[in-house]
């Protein structure tokens, strides 16, 4: 079942997140933020949680404004994670597809998010969700000591014109 994000689900989401930034391959950061500082920073209408049967959070995503200037206004930057337990079941795939219905009813025309390259999991889940690779940012950022390259994806919605 997929229902909106809240802070109900804060321990677990945050902890998914940790675990993400353990394995090395989701994100620059060095760990999670504080709930506040990730609230304040996710777009409430656009965020959401996979539960179980006993509402336990297996997954989730979440969409952020990558401007404040009003050219921008359509455009989210965002991020999706599931519990190494959940993995396999397709959830990355649903929590997406919530993502699009509820930024295409907003109005916005892109979702587009930052990928490792060896993040091949990601990188095929978000091709079938609609994602095209625009570019890969070279050499971007340090991470572990390592620099890392950043494929950047994007989907443009087909029906906010």
């Amino acid at each position: 079942m997929v229902v909106p994000l809240t802070a109900e689900h804060a321990d677990q989401v945050l902890a998914i997140y940790r675990t993400g930034i353990d394995e090395g391959h989701a994100t620059f950061e060095t760990g999670p933020p504080a709930w506040e500082d990730f609230d304040a920073g996710k777009l409430p209408g656009h965020r959401f949680v996979a539960l179980d049967g006993s509402g336990s959070v297996l997954g989730w995503v979440a969409a952020s404004r990558v401007s404040d200037r009003c050219a921008y206004a359509g455009v989210v930057e965002h991020s999706v994670y599931v519990h190494p337990a959940a993995r396999g079941r397709g959830l990355a795939s649903v929590l997406l597809g919530e993502l699009i219905r509820s930024t295409e009813r907003a109005g916005i025309w892109t979702i587009q998010a930052g990928i490792f390259p060896e993040n091949g999991a990601s990188l095929a889940v978000h091709r079938r969700a609609g994602f095209r690779v625009i570019g890969t940012r070279e050499r971007v950022g340090r991470h572990r000591g390592v620099w890392r390259d950043v494929v950047l994806v994007e989907r443009r919605s087909p029906v906010v014109v």
